[in-house]
């Protein structure tokens, strides 16, 4: 019997139903962020490279092989992800240099440099250097694991490049890439790969786990209200919810996450102003927070409008029905459908370099004439 892994309880029944004796070359993991899929995704790369012998449980956490992992200096792991992501690597230590900048604040997006856009995106030349060096042998004579996290973030010469190893995969070596969005994924990529999709847990299995996970954290202080809140805005996802309650606890007020969530709820009680909502004001209080966190916040808004207005319930906002139920009667249904619509193909070019404010003030004055004559 497989051991009991470090990965979240949802994800088990995916773990158990994994054969390490016959591993396809690659895989792409894919489901909503925030779920765990990361911490997953380093556990089996642990796992495949570890040493134990064949038919026993793996990782075995006692073997030279997951010892080196554990420590960020396996020789036979690579690891793709942009500077923005590479503090999520387990135990690496990164040169000053090397790693993500944190507290410095672009006034406006629109000034924000092409080499600043860039720390986003795993560049060409990272991918090119990898792929070259599959060309030698493993250092430990077994597998060689390649993780790739987002996928999506990919640009078109480095997913090429990708796609050319994937058509004729060196001996003994793996591909784990992960993805938020699959549907942004080049399906040339996507027709080599073993698709596992990443199952989202239930309300109240999430909710549990992240109550138990903030109770081993010293000093976290939080209500279960507020956990379970944030956890219905965040749209289910225990992993974003914790790390967001853990900027709060450290006091980390530049933390990506907490400007994230912050500038959504000052979103959102602008939204539930309707027709007086001052789109310019919101737009400039907003626009420094990921845009694709403002989109997913519009996107649930408006899916619990709809539902509302259909005489259903709020799903990601419950504590605001009132307001939902007041802008559900003053709407017009058709121009509630367009926007949609418009934040759906907003979704799909979120990672386009234009200025975001720019983007916000076009959505929100859009969203605006949904309660206007």
């Amino acid at each position: 019997m497989r051991q009991k892994t470090q990965i979240a309880p949802w994800l088990q029944p995916l773990w158990e139903g994994l054969d390490f004796g016959q591993f396809p070359n690659a895989i792409l993991l894919h489901g909503q962020s925030g779920i765990g899929k990361f911490a997953f995704s380093i556990e089996l790369a642990k796992a495949l490279l570890c040493e134990t012998a064949n038919g026993s449980p793996k990782p075995c956490n006692q073997c030279e092989a997951c010892h080196w992992f554990d420590t960020g200096n396996h020789p036979d792991f690579i690891s793709l992800v942009p500077e923005t992501h590479r503090k999520l690597m387990p135990h690496a230590d990164y040169d000053s240099d090397e790693s993500p900048k944190k507290g410095k604040v672009v006034r406006d997006d629109e000034s924000e440099s092409s080499e600043k856009k860039e720390k986003k995106n795993i560049s060409i030349e990272e991918t090119r250097s990898a792929i070259e060096n599959l060309a030698i042998g493993s250092h430990r004579g077994g597998n060689r694991v390649i993780l790739i996290y987002p996928l999506e973030m990919l640009r078109s010469d480095s997913a090429n490049t990708l796609l050319k190893s994937l058509e004729e995969p060196p001996a003994n070596t793996i591909f784990i890439l992960l993805a938020d969005r699959v549907d942004r994924v080049l399906p040339t990529i996507r027709s080599r790969c073993r698709l596992l999709t990443a199952p989202r847990p239930n309300r109240e299995e999430g909710i549990a786990w992240l109550k138990a996970q903030a109770n081993e954290i010293k000093g976290l202080k939080a209500r279960d209200a507020d956990i379970e809140s944030i956890y219905d805005e965040q749209g289910g996802a225990p992993f974003s919810v914790l790390n967001s309650l853990i900027a709060r606890h450290n006091k980390d007020e530049k933390d990506e996450l907490t400007i994230a969530i912050q500038a959504s709820r000052f979103l959102l009680q602008s939204m539930a102003q309707g027709v007086r909502i001052n789109w310019l004001e919101t737009a400039e209080k907003t626009h420094k927070a990921q845009y694709g966190f403002l989109l997913a916040s519009m996107q649930r808004w408006v899916s619990d409008l709809q539902a509302v207005a259909q005489g259903g319930h709020p799903r990601y906002y419950p504590k605001h029905l009132s307001s939902l139920e007041g802008l559900s009667k003053l709407a017009n249904i058709q121009k509630l459908h367009q926007f949609w619509k418009s934040l759906v193909q907003a979704r799909r070019h979120e990672n386009h370099p234009l200025a975001t404010r720019i983007q916000l003030e076009g959505l929100l004055s859009q969203y605006q004439q949904i309660f206007g004559p």
